[in-house]
């Protein structure tokens, strides 16, 4: 017989045996054995509630794979639409499945024109571009309503290659729209990381010419991000999407969760972090501040990895050959000093704390000229086929409604008394 736990009831002695299958144990037979009691796990961190074949992630050990393959090899040999194809449907695309995958994304990306007038012209103009990517995700579902029949698989299919297409360009005209200029339509004959930069920076009319390193850097940051496992984003995703809601207002929700600044707007912790040391003199004295708990180390330690997030590594390299294109950035030689400092100090090392994949993706963006306020939605785009993926699996699987159970602390029954009593 295979590993397994045993659990005895002390209250009546009975026990059972449950084995251990994929590192986990099944719930349904702990609560046949405890009906009615529960697990106290607000955040989830010692609970597994899905099963899912898309990525494996080992934080003890810094493994990162993608469908059974290693994050190093993918970054090194594959591009972001093969990384989005291997992440959606589970094998890495053929050259012509590459080039149907590709053709059917572009005719997909642009965003009607009423879209721009009803939508996204409502917002304030100091509008954070986050909060407007939001809101067109979720619009999206008043567009498209067909997106509804999310037990269909041609559907889903449908809506999927929709909203990858259309996450650049909502994303870039969220950005134009705060700047005050025209929105640029997607052109056809670019790629899909260099069409993102295109609808970003380029002119409405004349071409714009993209710089190869930049859009490697670019489409490689994106590859980092399209799936993390379980992470916040992709559980409210899950979550939401168990309802049965349509992919947009599920994508929205995921979107949201990565709002927040414990998640995607990390790196943007970096940047200001290092906009506050103010020279590289100073990181000494700042590290001396960190150890005495007078500053945070952003940008190091990670929820799940142990070890040194593979991702890092990856984005130091890059982040070289984007300097050497835009040019030295002080806060790239402070961060580099900033990690050799840390990383020599027993007090960083015991506690497991090695740079993550957002210590180094806030100073490339900044370096390509998008403002702060974008890096999050840079990392949307990003996961957005992780999002998916996660969310077609869920579907497929026929999984119930998330009802997690609660552990009550409240009053006990209790008599209203009336209003002169109170």
């Amino acid at each position: 017989m295979g590993e397994s736990i045993t659990i005895t009831d002390n209250r009546t002695g009975e026990s059972i045996e449950i084995p251990i299958v994929d590192g986990g144990i099944d719930a349904g037979a702990w609560s046949s054995l405890l009906p009615g009691i529960w697990f106290d796990d607000p955040s989830f961190s010692a609970t597994s509630g899905a099963s899912s074949s898309i990525t494996y992630l080992d934080g003890g050990a810094g493994l990162l794979r993608y469908r059974g393959y290693p994050i190093e090899q993918l970054a090194g040999t594959a591009g972001f639409m093969e990384v989005a194809y291997l992440v959606v449907f589970g094998e890495l695309p053929t050259r012509d499945q590459l080039d149907a995958w590709c053709d059917e994304i572009a005719e997909a990306a642009p965003i009607h024109e009423n879209f721009h007038k009803r939508i996204l012209e409502g917002f304030r103009d100091d509008a954070h571009a986050m909060g407007v990517l939001i809101a067109g995700i979720a619009a999206m579902s008043t567009f498209w309503p067909d997106g509804k029949d999310v037990e269909d698989t041609t559907c889903r299919r449908t809506q999927m290659v929709r909203l990858i297409a259309k996450m650049p360009t909502l994303a870039a005209s969220a950005y134009r729209r705060s700047v005050g200029t025209p929105y640029v339509q997607p052109d056809h004959g670019l790629d899909y990381t260099g069409n993102f930069l295109s609808m970003m920076f380029g002119q409405r009319e004349g071409g714009y010419e993209v710089d190869p390193v930049l859009r490697d850097a670019l489409d490689l940051l994106f590859v980092l991000h399209a799936d993390h496992e379980q992470n916040c984003s992709t559980t409210a995703a899950r979550i939401v999407g168990s309802s049965h809601a349509d992919p947009y207002v599920t994508l929205a929700s995921a979107a949201a969760a990565l709002y927040g600044p414990r998640h995607g707007g990390a790196n943007e912790a970096v940047v200001r972090m290092l906009e506050g040391i103010s020279s590289y003199d100073q990181v000494d004295d700042f590290i001396t501040g960190v150890k005495a708990g007078d500053h945070k180390l952003m940008g190091f330690g990670h929820r799940v990895y142990k070890n040194y997030d593979p991702r890092a590594r990856i984005l130091k390299d890059v982040a070289h050959k984007v300097f050497a294109v835009t040019g030295t950035n002080p806060l790239l030689d402070m961060a580099l000093k900033l990690e050799e400092v840390a990383l020599a100090d027993d007090y960083f090392i015991s506690r497991s704390l090695y740079p993550n994949v957002d210590f180094y993706s806030g100073l490339i963006y900044q370096s390509m000229g998008f403002p702060i306020e974008m890096f999050t939605v840079l990392f949307a785009i990003g996961r957005t086929p992780g999002w998916l993926a996660h969310w077609d699996e869920l579907m497929a699987q026929g999984s119930r409604i998330a009802r997690p159970r609660q552990v009550y602390t409240g009053h006990a029954q209790r008599d209203v008394p009336s209003i002169d009593q109170r």
